[in-house]
């Protein structure tokens, strides 16, 4: 993961530079479905600095930037809210598609045991980019 001040979005594709825009990622099903197609699915993921915040302070948790592993970290944004709801950010518009729940993968990375389960249900929202665009630090998400 590398911070980047602004970053382009492309629909159906996902986040220029990105492992998963360049096809070198590993996919998790989303859901149950196996004939889901997951990479659509995640164009984009975005998490909340209130929840990493909130897992630093409740579970002595402290997740670098990136470690998580999620594209972008939103302030002020109610994520779950967005599921099955369109935004915007910077002049992309997106979809919700589900909540992120965490992975072993994450939780591996940072190395702390309990990652996993101080992040469900605040792990953050996958969503599909349906227009694509430019975003970038500071812009605002609306929906």
């Amino acid at each position: 993961m590398q911070a980047r001040m602004d970053v382009e979005a492309v629909a159906g594709r996902g986040l220029r530079g990105d492992r998963y825009f360049e096809e070198r990622g590993l996919w998790n099903f989303l859901d149950e479905d196996p004939n889901r197609d997951v990479k659509e699915a995640s164009d984009v993921t975005f998490i909340e600095a209130e929840a990493l915040a909130a897992v630093e302070q409740e579970a002595s948790i402290e997740i670098s930037p990136g470690a998580h592993r999620r594209n972008v970290t939103t302030r002020n944004v109610p994520l779950n809210h967005l599921v099955g709801q369109t935004f915007t950010v910077g002049d992309v518009l997106c979809e919700g598609i589900q909540l992120c729940e965490p992975c072993g993968y994450m939780q591996s990375l940072v190395g702390e045991e309990g990652l996993s389960e101080a992040l469900v249900h605040r792990g953050g929202l996958n969503a599909s980019v349906i227009e694509s665009g430019q975003f970038g630090v500071g812009d605002e998400v609306r929906w």
